[in-house]
């Protein structure tokens, strides 16, 4: 039965979402920072608040209500608004102040950093900077839910309710053992080099891997069968040893990545790129400071962006 004139708590709305996440009470209380019996007892308030059931309680398994899962989006938004709200109050206080949570896909956030967070701090001292490194579609579900600000991502990407500022194209590389006949090349190779090549690729849900099968395709080139790998580190590893070759964004294999004593690199005469861009919510209230941000982001060295090892 509904409780008449109980205000609803955002912090069940915070619970309720927290369950539809994690499946589980007692995660779901970890990650809540409570414990299960009272993350339990404010679901059932929720529940008796509104009448209806939200989660359906099995022994091993939890799963929301259809009721429960558009509720559950719908809190997101709401608290989304809410730290809206927020945020609001922070800017008009001090709008280069507080903390900003960016994010960042795997095969860029550990290359970019060493080169922008010294400037990013010197450009903005009273900024906390949280990074959050995920999968692009992870990194855009955080983005419109606002548990994320902003989020560097490659184009292009669904930008649906989302603005943004194009930061810099990032070349690819060509990666072989130093055995391999190209290693031989001392010109820029053609795209054509890689005609009936097989590549080594990243696994599905990487951005990259979608970018590499794109010049597989404009090559004819394909992918070795039967290899994914889960980082980029890991496709350096295995060219090096001998494996096959493959593509590695630019910023991949400058300092302070350390360089692999088997592992040639070699330029593109029409380098293939990547286009980087700053996301962020088109209602959001720091768009102007993460325009600022996308200033000095944009600001990278030039040569890091080259082409040639």
């Amino acid at each position: 039965m509904m409780i008449p004139g109980r205000p609803m708590n955002l912090r069940d709305l915070r619970y309720l979402i927290a369950l539809a996440d994690h499946r589980h009470f007692g995660r779901a209380a970890e990650a809540s920072h409570v414990s299960q019996p009272t993350l339990s007892t404010q679901i059932r308030k929720l529940e008796d608040e509104l009448g209806i059931t939200l989660v359906e309680r099995a022994p091993r398994r939890v799963m929301l209500t259809d009721a429960g899962v558009e509720i559950a989006e719908r809190a997101r938004r709401v608290l989304a608004e809410v730290e809206q709200m927020r945020e609001l109050a922070r800017q008009a206080r001090d709008p280069e102040a507080g903390t900003l949570r960016l994010g960042l896909f795997p095969t860029l956030g550990p290359y970019l950093l060493p080169h922008v967070v010294g400037p990013l701090q010197a450009r903005f001292p009273r900024l906390e900077l949280l990074l959050v490194e995920e999968k692009t579609e992870a990194l855009l579900a955080r983005l419109r839910d606002g548990r994320i600000d902003g989020a560097l991502l490659a184009l292009p990407v669904d930008a649906e309710g989302l603005e943004h500022a194009v930061l810099f194209d990032e070349p690819f590389v060509l990666a072989v053992p130093s055995q391999h006949p190209l290693a031989r090349r001392r010109d820029a190779l053609p795209l054509a080099a890689l005609q009936d090549s097989d590549l080594l690729l990243l696994e599905d849900g990487h951005c990259l891997r979608a970018q590499a099968l794109d010049v597989c395709h404009l090559a004819g080139a394909g992918e070795k069968a039967g290899f994914r790998a889960t980082s980029l580190e890991t496709l350096r590893q295995m060219v090096a040893a001998g494996v096959g070759v493959t593509l590695l964004p630019v910023l991949a294999v400058r300092p302070p990545v350390a360089a692999l004593p088997n592992l040639r690199l070699l330029p593109f005469a029409a380098p293939p790129t990547r286009r980087i861009a700053l996301f962020w919510r088109r209602s959001s209230a720091r768009a102007a400071m993460l325009q600022a941000l996308a200033g000095v982001l944009a600001e990278l060295p030039r040569a890091l962006l080259s082409p040639n090892p």
